[in-house]
């Protein structure tokens, strides 16, 4: 009869135990943050090594569904995240031929989230070339982010494109969608708003793909595209602009800038020299027989010049970032990313916020 009443305390003392520990994860749980689909993982899920990531790990296309869509992405953000945060968002979009994860590592916002309390999703074309076609898909993402964060918590909204990934977001911020709660945008070589030199022959040269490789680039492809974006949009936004050294073809970057002049910024000023001893993640190993310096080569240290347009009037951001020695297609460096990461911050936000 003992026994038996000691076993059932015994019992009973065990289901209290895990009745609390369940109670406390859960609260725990609660405590943060969570995207419906996107687990958050430390480190970022399928990050790639310092060097030689994998191409099977490149062209990854992200684990989180687009129900909609029924598409995937990438998003990353601070697995520490609290309910009413105020967060960045960003929306950063691949080039032409190439993937999500490829892009999550040519521009490493991955590593930053938690720093700067950030959520970054990396979407993904089908085709590899983005279109209209793809605007609904991207639409579908933003609205699921921002309703899960609440618009009220989104101090700003930020586009960053690299290459055509860069053009596409020139598009996007001529619809109404995307022009009424952009608060920025970052072109990674993919146009400026303003004077640039011509591309050099060589860029096109080597972008040509080997066999069975996607297409990246024709010259009349890419002038028809910037041609019809030449105008600049009608939307109020901050633009940073950052290219590499030899895409300029070996011609200095205008100080015109008609973005400036339309926030009524100051003259730009060279405000400071960045130098990574740390290479960036990824290239592209396919059109290295023999490449050009125009289109990239592999990923190495180096330095880069920050200028910017001082004293923009509403807050608005506008500057130009020039990596030396470098082209296209080699990923940036730490100390760059976050450079930019911290100029895209210092810019003003909330447009979603004001959304009725």
């Amino acid at each position: 009869m003992n026994s038996s009443r000691h076993l059932n305390r015994t019992l009973a003392l065990i289901a209290g135990v895990l009745a609390f520990v369940g109670y406390a994860r859960a609260q725990q749980a609660q405590q943060f943050v969570q995207f419906a689909g996107a687990p958050c993982a430390a480190p970022p899920v399928l990050h790639c090594p310092d060097s030689d990531c994998t191409a099977d790990r490149e062209i990854n296309q992200g684990p989180v569904v687009e129900m909609k869509t029924r598409r995937t992405y990438f998003l990353d953000y601070p697995c520490d995240l609290k309910p009413g945060e105020k967060v960045t968002f960003i929306l950063s979009i691949h080039g032409a031929g190439s993937y999500g994860n490829w892009q999550r590592h040519y521009f490493p916002l991955l590593d930053y989230v938690d720093k700067y309390r950030l959520v970054v999703a990396t979407p993904n074309s089908p085709t590899h070339v983005w279109s209209n076609a793809d605007d609904e898909y991207l639409q579908n993402i933003v609205n699921s982010i921002v309703d899960q964060l609440g618009k009220q918590n989104v101090k700003a909204f930020w586009l960053v494109g690299h290459s055509q990934g860069g053009m596409t977001s020139n598009r996007l911020l001529r619809t109404d969608f995307f022009a009424s709660r952009v608060d920025g945008w970052l072109s990674l070589s993919g146009g400026r708003l303003g004077p640039t030199p011509p591309i050099p022959p060589s860029f096109f040269a080597a972008a040509q793909p080997a066999p069975g490789a996607t297409p990246a680039f024709t010259a009349g492809a890419l002038g028809a595209a910037m041609a019809a974006l030449r105008d600049p949009p009608a939307a109020d936004f901050s633009f940073i602009f950052e290219t590499g050294e030899h895409e300029l073809g070996g011609q200095p970057l205008p100080d015109a800038s008609p973005w400036a002049t339309k926030f009524g910024c100051g003259a730009r000023v060279r405000v400071a020299d960045i130098a990574d001893t740390k290479a960036g993640y990824v290239y592209d190993p396919t059109r290295q027989n023999p490449g050009s310096d125009a289109w990239g080569h592999l990923p190495r240290p180096g330095t880069a010049a920050v200028m910017q347009y001082p004293n923009c009037k509403d807050g608005r951001v506008v500057a130009d970032v020039i990596r030396a020695g470098k082209g296209h297609t080699e990923g940036l460096e730490p100390k760059i990313t976050e450079q930019l990461v911290q100029l895209v911050l210092s810019a003003r936000g909330g447009k979603i916020q004001q959304l009725p």
